[in-house]
């Protein structure tokens, strides 16, 4: 799913109904989603809502309609009580992208829920931009090993996008280092143990809560800003230790998302860094939304698409302007929207089309929506690093189309990638490509040259 999303009971079923094909949402005889859609409008009234913060850089609506900001304002994910986390920096205008505001040091509670040996975590808060260019915050986890580095340069770092897949801040895998295990804690960083076998290894660890202050799941410019940041923010901070250091990233479905967004960002963006990242493994890549919009709706995975949808939605509120009234009282219920995705992902056993949500006809298929694919798939974005690609070839919720295709671009755009078909689903394959993604990895780390099989 958009993210490895926790109803994995249900992915992993063997005999699981395969997704319907496009414009097979069901819909009883004789009534029309556009009938359906006008009726939830007609028997549930619009939330009401208060205006929206006129000082409010979080909402940041001044071009908005009043309606519409006052919507936007009210989908913000709730305040968890944590002010490294909560609070808007001052003055960020004049900080640059990749410089910190501020440091705190989580080692004490980060260090048991890790597992291995550790030397220190730190957290940084420091300066991005948002999907708009606009200023924003992150807040990235840096983790460095017991023992000393004995290899050739500087201390490598494996930057580990982890999948998010979240609403609410406190899904966040920072907020789990810096607060230990909680209902909402994020156990990513254990089915796929990339940060253990790292700091194994000796490399420091760098974990993003990639979704930034607006969590706006599956978003991949957010995403992509936030990463390149926090690479910066670690070399600025650390000039001595991690200055020269070699950083290489890997992320598997939310974090290919964001691991996509941040190599095709790079050159744009922050075009130092293409000689400092030494690659990327992605894997389970959402990389065309576009195909997802049909094999995750009308089915066990529409909530976990409707949750999507809302994420990005709160970067891109043009997209909140087209949701019924019964979508709205969702998106601005933090039973809902400050959650993580086992609570937004259980309406799918309902198998409804997200359809219903919407105010216009065939909304997945509209021009609102085609202008989103395109953005968010970032078409003809070049990485100036080295890929590593896999997907699981019984895909059913992330097609291994969108994952070839971004091979096949990639590669005729000139970078040196390399693409594997693995055996599985979504939540197999995370597995059975694992290995190898991680070896092609570590070897980049080493300074072995990229192979290139386009």
């Amino acid at each position: 799913m958009i993210g490895c999303a926790t109803i994995v009971a249900f992915c992993a079923a063997p005999g699981f109904a395969q997704p319907p094909e496009p414009g097979s949402a069901p819909v009883p005889p004789g009534i029309s989603l556009p009938d359906i859609q006008r009726w939830i409008d007609q028997v549930l009234p619009a939330p009401a809502l208060a205006p929206a913060p006129e000082d409010s850089p979080l909402v940041d609506t001044p071009e908005l309609e009043p309606d519409l900001a006052a919507l936007r304002a009210a989908t913000m994910p709730a305040p968890i009580g944590d002010p490294f986390v909560d609070d808007w920096p001052a003055g960020l205008d004049a900080v640059d992208p990749g410089g910190i505001v501020a440091v705190r040091d989580v080692t004490a509670t980060a260090a048991p829920t890790l597992i291995v040996p550790v030397r220190q975590v730190l957290q940084l808060k420091y300066r991005t931009d948002d999907s708009h260019g606009k200023p924003s915050y992150g807040v990235a986890s840096l983790i460095l090993p017991v023992d000393a580095w004995t290899g050739a340069g500087e201390r490598p770092v494996v930057v580990n996008n982890l999948p998010i897949d979240a609403l609410g801040r406190d899904c966040n895998p920072g907020y789990t280092l810096a607060h230990g295990f909680s209902r909402a804690a994020n156990f990513t960083g254990y089915v796929l143990p990339t940060t253990q076998l790292a700091l194994l290894r000796g490399y420091g660890v760098l974990i993003t809560d990639h979704e930034g202050p607006r969590m706006a799941y599956a978003e991949p410019t957010v995403a992509g800003h936030l990463i390149l940041d926090a690479i910066r923010a670690v070399r600025n901070q650390w000039p001595d230790e991690l200055g020269e250091s070699k950083f290489g990233m890997i992320g598997y479905s939310g974090g290919a998302i964001a691991t996509n967004g941040a190599v095709k960002l790079m050159s744009e963006y922050a075009p130092e860094l293409a000689e400092v990242v030494v690659g990327a493994a992605l894997g389970g890549v959402p990389a065309d939304f576009s195909l997802l919009a049909q094999s995750m709706n009308a089915n066990l995975a529409s909530g976990v698409f409707l949750g999507a949808v809302f994420g990005i939605g709160r970067e891109r509120p043009e997209i909140l302007a087209h949701m019924n009234h019964l979508a709205r009282w969702v998106a601005v219920t933090p039973l809902i929207n400050s959650q993580c995705s086992e609570v937004f992902a259980v309406p799918g056993v309902l198998q409804l089309p997200i359809d219903i949500a919407a105010d216009i006809p065939d909304p997945l298929n509209s021009d609102l929506a085609h202008e989103i694919y395109s953005i968010t798939r970032m078409d003809g974005m070049k990485s100036p690093v080295p890929l590593f690609i896999f997907n699981g070839e019984q895909e059913f919720w992330v097609p291994a189309a969108g994952a070839k295709n971004l091979y096949r671009e990639q590669c005729a755009l000139g970078v040196p990638a390399v693409y594997r078909s693995v055996f599985g689903e979504h939540f197999i394959a995370a597995f059975t490509g694992y290995p190898e993604s991680l070896s092609w990895l570590d070897q980049r780390l080493q300074g072995i040259p990229a192979p290139n099989e386009c």
